[in-house]
C-alpha cells in the first residue's frame, strides 16, 4: 500500500512538472511574444503583415494547439512508466 501511495506521489509530481513547463512555454510564447516582443516581431513580414501581428492573432493559438498534443504524447510516457494506463 505504501508503495502505490509513493508511486502515485511521483506520478503527480511529474504530471506537475510538464504542466508546469508547458504553461510556461505557453505564457511566453503567447505574452511574451504576443504583446511584449510585437514591436521586435513587427519588423519581420509575412505575405505582406507583420509578424508580430499575426502570432498575436494566430500563432498563439497555434502553439497551444501543439503544447496540446505534446501533452498528450508525453503523459501516454508517463502513463506507461508508471503503469496508469
Amino acid at each position: 500500500m505504501a508503495d502505490r501511495r509513493v508511486d502515485e506521489a511521483r506520478y503527480w509530481r511529474a504530471n506537475l512538472r510538464i504542466l508546469t513547463l508547458l504553461l510556461l512555454i505557453w505564457f511566453f510564447t503567447a505574452f511574451g511574444l504576443g504583446i511584449l516582443g510585437v514591436e521586435l516581431l513587427n519588423r519581420i513580414q509575412i505575405a505582406g503583415f507583420p509578424l508580430g501581428f499575426w502570432f498575436a492573432q494566430q500563432g498563439a493559438i497555434y502553439i497551444f494547439i501543439l503544447l496540446i498534443f505534446v501533452y498528450a504524447c508525453w503523459m501516454d510516457r508517463v502513463d506507461g512508466r508508471f503503469r496508469a494506463d
